[in-house]
C-alpha cells in the first residue's frame, strides 16, 4: 500500500498498542487535519492533496503514522531528505509532527521520533535535523529529549 517498496518498513514498537506504518494516499484527510490544527490553518484540501501525493512519490521523504488498536492514526511525522552543498552528506530534517489531542502524553512523538531513526539507520546520511517554531517551547523540550541539539537560528521572510 506505500508508494517506496524498496524502503524498510519503521520498527513496528509498540506503545500502549500504538504502531507506526508508513502513510499512504488513504491517509490524507486525517492528516490534512493535522496540519491545520498545527499550523492554525485550514489548507485547501484538494491543494493539499496534490502536494501531499507529490511528497509521498519522492522516496527522499518519510511520512509515517502512528495508529492504535483500532486503525485510528493518533499521530504523524514527516521527514524530508535532501543532499546539501554545505554538508557532507544528504541531511534528513523533520517537517512536521503532530499528535492527536486525545493522545497526547503517551509517549507516541517520542516513538515516531525514533521510527524516522531507525529508518535513517539503514541509509547513508549526514545528520537528522528539525526546526521548530520559536513559539512551541514544549516542542523545544521535547525534541531536547529525543536527543536533538539547538546548533542554529533560522529566519524566515514570507512570499511578496
Amino acid at each position: 500500500m506505500r508508494l517506496h517498496p524498496h524502503l524498510a518498513e519503521p520498527n513496528n514498537h509498540s506503545t500502549n498498542m500504538i504502531t507506526t506504518r508508513y502513510s499512504n494516499e488513504d491517509d490524507v484527510t486525517t492528516i490534512h487535519r493535522f496540519i491545520s490544527v498545527l499550523e492554525e490553518q485550514d489548507f485547501d484540501l484538494a491543494a493539499f492533496r496534490g502536494r501531499y501525493l507529490h511528497n509521498l512519490s519522492n522516496a527522499d521523504n518519510i511520512y509515517l503514522v502512528a495508529t492504535t488498536a483500532d486503525n485510528q492514526i493518533a499521530g504523524f511525522i514527516s521527514c524530508h531528505g535532501q543532499t546539501l552543498l554545505h554538508h557532507a552528506g544528504k541531511v534528513f530534517e523533520i517537517q512536521e509532527m503532530f499528535v492527536d489531542k486525545l493522545y497526547r502524553g503517551k509517549g507516541i512523538g517520542k516513538q515516531l521520533v525514533m521510527a524516522v531513526h531507525n529508518i535513517l539507520a539503514n541509509r547513508e546520511y549526514e545528520s537528522f535535523e528539525v526546526t521548530t517554531n520559536n513559539k512551541r517551547a514544549d516542542a523545544r523540550r521535547f525534541y531536547a529529549a529525543c536527543g536533538f541539539t539547538e546548533t542554529h537560528v533560522k529566519f524566515t521572510r514570507a512570499a511578496q
